[in-house]
């Protein structure tokens, strides 16, 4: 009986120590977050600085985008909000799909990984495109920071987490579910790619098809929620809009 009675207690110990670890770890990596975004952004020239802020200021659709962000992370606190997230993810994610559509998916949702961001500003600098290679890896880099700082923050698990029965192919993705940082990513790229070569209506439509099938396979994995996507899809664009403001 003593026996038992002190392996409790130290399973009580154990846990009470994760849960004091665990409570103290995020606050420690969201400081880490912020203090790499800032130093990120201190490392630009100051021409670049000043270049950013003043097209900042006369850029109508980026206000636009960050309030469309604001209203959908704000829309996290409503249990309505959760409720038809779910229902989307189910209709979406937990049915009987076939093994080969399971594989094509799991490589589109590739596109969005850090890794190929990195694959392409490498191409792009060994054909001479210096300057979309350098916004890639600043872009890609300070918007992987962004994106886990509101991770942090919003606090949101997985899908896989909460609702039973959820398909997930591939891996089980680790961190938090708030917002989809490969669909942020693809959406980054696809803007900065449009901007930087001109590309007309038919090629951009295009590439946005890419980067909204990208999103749809986020859920398809069981990786994210509908939301997680949606504010993706807008931090990335804003991302992109940013990088193309400076003044490289």
């Amino acid at each position: 009986m003593a026996s038992n009675s002190e392996d409790i207690s130290l399973s009580v110990q154990s846990y009470e120590a994760s849960s004091w670890y665990a409570h103290r770890r995020r606050p420690a990596f969201l400081i880490l977050l912020l203090i790499g975004l800032v130093l990120s952004i201190a490392w630009l020239p100051d021409n670049a600085r000043t270049s950013l802020w003043m097209a900042i200021s006369a850029q109508q659709r980026l206000f636009l985008l960050l309030f469309v962000f604001a209203l959908v992370t704000l829309s996290l606190i409503w249990s309505a909000g959760q409720r038809l997230d779910a229902r989307i993810f189910t209709l979406l994610n937990m049915r009987v799909y076939p093994k080969w559509l399971d594989n094509c998916m799991w490589l589109a949702t590739q596109l969005g990984n850090m890794l190929a961001a990195f694959i392409a500003a490498f191409l792009f600098f060994i054909f001479n495109q210096r300057t979309l290679a350098i916004e890639i890896v600043i872009g890609t880099f300070t918007l992987w920071l962004l994106v886990e700082i509101i991770k942090a923050i919003a606090d949101r698990d997985r899908p896989f987490l909460t609702l039973d029965q959820t398909r997930v192919v591939g891996w089980h993705e680790r961190g938090d579910s708030f917002p989809s940082g490969h669909t942020s990513q693809i959406f980054f790229l696809t803007f900065l790619f449009i901007h930087h070569f001109q590309l007309g209506t038919g090629l951009s439509l295009t590439l946005y098809a890419i980067a909204s099938l990208v999103g749809f396979t986020r859920v398809y994995v069981g990786a994210h929620y509908p939301r997680d996507v949606i504010a993706g899809m807008v931090l990335g664009s804003i991302w992109g809009i940013l990088i193309t403001l400076l003044n490289l």
